[in-house]
């Protein structure tokens, strides 16, 4: 298995203390004893005054605890940019890994300790209520939001619930995106095909100075192999897309490597989008991430108040990247992530209506 996350201290929202998330986590770090606390507060509040990184610091400590909100919520989207019609399955809040582009340094910069609710259980009541609300709809949800689906599912085990009851629920498509090979309790399962397992790729340059604690290329390439061995569908997510000197050649590496291991037919989705992040954490970046190139390239404020890539950049390097994947795989369904209508006609001469399931992201206008 992966490396185990490193903890420095657990804490445990009383009346959690029986869940078998918590006792998962619980057995793989005995030498840690955790503290009984009446409110996740209490795991970061001290952060700011003890770290001048708290951001870092938080991903030390983990808080489990109840999910006492809802688990599962509709992909917000972004403004004036086409959306998916994604699910999104809260189970977890921050990351172990460290990326330096990732909203939630922004997001959670309040409440940054690693967040894990141990009443996962009770989310399939609300998956029950969606799919009876909406019976005729292909449901496409996933848990990588707030953190990344795998890197923390070996110590807590999420997947050996979710997989079990999505498995032959045809109307139900579960993806589970991540940067990591945490893949042992997946591979317990045979012929998850309406799983989808799914890795975000981008060449080791990338990988080695904006992804801390994410697994090189070929060892996601590898791991996606073995899913699919096992039954599972697989998919990745060229995004963020981050151009740097000598990018083309190193995305064109990624999406030789990708066809060469892994079967196009077993392949549910690609995504492609750019580089895009709020103007207040590009001080986050330089303070946490000095040796970053993010910044360094050509930024735009976006019509969704994000800065990107110049549109003349983005189009270009989508252009490149999408050929590169029909050229490999002419049937691969392919979409651009959080990009204007205006892109995807550029792109691929359509516009996907994408309204009640994951298919009519490729029908177009």
């Amino acid at each position: 298995m992966d490396k185990l996350p490193y903890l420095n201290s657990i804490f445990i929202e009383k009346g959690s203390e029986n869940y078998r998330i918590t006792q998962n986590l619980l057995s793989r770090y005995p030498w840690i004893k955790p503290k009984i606390v009446s409110a996740g507060s209490e795991a970061f509040w001290d952060l700011a005054k003890i770290s001048a990184d708290p951001i870092g610091e938080g991903k030390k400590r983990l808080f489990i605890g109840r999910q006492k909100g809802d688990f599962l919520k509709k992909c917000p989207g972004t403004k004036n940019m086409v959306c998916c019609n994604y699910y999104v399955l809260n189970l977890a809040t921050q990351c172990s890994l460290d990326c330096s582009y990732c909203i939630l340094q922004e997001y959670l910069r309040n409440n940054p300790a690693l967040k894990v609710f141990c009443n996962i259980k009770d989310c399939f009541s609300e998956i029950e209520d969606l799919v009876r609300s909406r019976p005729n709809a292909a449901l496409r949800i996933g848990t990588g939001e707030f953190t990344d689906s795998l890197a923390l599912d070996e110590i807590a085990g999420f997947s050996n619930e979710l997989v079990p009851f999505f498995l032959g629920r045809k109307n139900l498509i579960l993806e589970l995106k991540t940067k990591t090979t945490s893949i042992a309790n997946l591979l317990k399962y045979d012929n998850a095909s309406n799983v989808v397992v799914a890795w975000s790729m981008n060449p080791d340059a990338v990988i080695e100075l904006e992804e801390e604690g994410a697994a090189k290329v070929k060892e996601r390439v590898e791991a996606a192999r073995e899913c699919m061995e096992k039954g599972y569908r697989i998919a990745f997510h060229f995004d963020p897309v981050i151009l740097y000197d000598g990018w083309e050649e190193g995305y064109k590496g990624v999406v030789d490597l990708i066809f060469r291991h892994i079967d196009a037919r077993k392949i549910a989705w690609i995504s492609v989008g750019g580089l895009r992040f709020r103007p207040s954490l590009k001080e986050v970046i330089r303070e946490r991430f000095p040796k970053s190139r993010l910044l360094t390239g050509e930024h735009i404020l976006g019509e969704d108040g994000k800065m990107r890539y110049l549109k003349s950049l983005r189009i270009s390097a989508y252009r490149k990247i999408v050929g590169w994947i029909r050229a490999a795989a002419p049937s691969a369904r392919v979409y651009l992530c959080m990009e204007s209508r205006e892109i995807w006609r550029k792109i691929f001469y359509m516009v996907p209506k994408c309204q009640e399931k994951p298919d009519l992201l490729f029908d177009g206008e």
